[in-house]
């Protein structure tokens, strides 16, 4: 083969690669989405905006803690995975946490130490699906009825979001059963 039929091939071999990696990505969050297990997460909203990414509410959850024999075993960033089920009230609960992978048929994502609390032998879980991007000419609108909601005891607000094999997708943010971005569309 001549020096020209090798650099084609080369280019072909680098662009072929570099649709993968983005088409393989893409591929793995929908597989999560179309056969994860879907779990409710209760939240509490912060508002922030990212120059590079746009607008987002950014999520904090009620139930984010669990209780582990000896804080002392775990460090903040350290990369943990969390085994989830679901309360008796139908939203998910952080049911332990390990350092290794679990095995058998457990729902769990991997996620990252928060902090500790030494006295009440707790840690906190930093989920990995805390932002909830919108359209940026939506966002304003969607914050106001995200923080209204969460002002207004009666309404229950919550994340959507389907976990398979340590992976974990935020479908949508819901108030009262409805997703926040009808919820804007119809205003």
């Amino acid at each position: 083969m001549d020096k020209k039929k090798i650099t084609i091939t080369l280019f072909a071999l680098v662009v072929l690669a570099q649709l993968f990696v983005p088409a393989k990505m893409i591929w793995d969050q929908e597989d999560v989405l179309r056969s994860g297990n879907e779990f409710k997460f209760k939240t509490a909203p912060v508002d922030p905006n990212d120059p590079f990414r746009g607008k987002y509410i950014t999520l904090s959850f009620d139930h984010n803690t669990v209780e582990v024999e000896n804080t002392e075993d775990w460090y903040r960033g350290d990369e943990v995975y969390a085994i989830i089920s679901n309360g008796k009230d139908g939203f998910a609960r952080i049911q332990s946490i390990k350092k290794e992978k679990p095995s058998g048929n457990k729902d769990y994502l991997k996620a990252e130490i928060g902090f500790s609390t030494g006295t009440a032998n707790r840690v906190s879980i930093d989920f990995p699906f805390d932002r909830f991007y919108l359209e940026e000419s939506k966002a304003e609108e969607a914050e106001y009825t995200y923080w209204s909601s969460r002002r207004d005891t009666t309404k229950i607000t919550y994340a959507l979001v389907n976990i398979k094999d340590g992976q974990a997708v935020l479908k949508d943010v819901l108030i009262d059963g409805v997703s926040i971005v009808e919820l804007v569309n119809k205003e």
